[in-house]
């Protein structure tokens, strides 16, 4: 199997140079390419909290820039997003919680 780098289809097919970490100008608003969309490209803008993907056209309103970090998502958005992965197993994301509390108690 091929592996394939992110945001390929989108490089070959409209020509631009769409990586994760390039940043980018959506429609004036300043921001960086954070997830490959798949025919679309994720961008988290400046004024929004990490971890808050949206989704462009590569070539409608975005003018390319030069490499960046990507801001990592704060410790609750990264926990709510580990719990999205597995919410089928759980009640709820309190009863996740204390799975998680029970876990980290019992490894100590």
């Amino acid at each position: 199997m091929r592996h394939v780098k992110a945001c390929e289809y989108v490089r070959q097919y409209y020509g631009v140079p769409a990586e994760i970490g390039r940043k980018v100008v959506a429609y004036g608003h300043p921001g960086i390419i954070t997830a490959d969309r798949g025919n679309y490209i994720g961008i988290t803008l400046d004024v929004q909290k990490p971890g808050t993907i949206s989704n462009y056209h590569p070539v409608d309103g975005i003018e390319y820039g030069e490499m960046g970090t990507v801001r990592k998502m704060t410790r609750s958005q990264q926990r709510y997003h580990d719990y999205q992965r597995v919410a089928d197993c759980y009640e709820s994301f309190y009863h996740y919680l204390k799975c998680k509390e029970e876990e980290r108690r019992y490894s100590l």
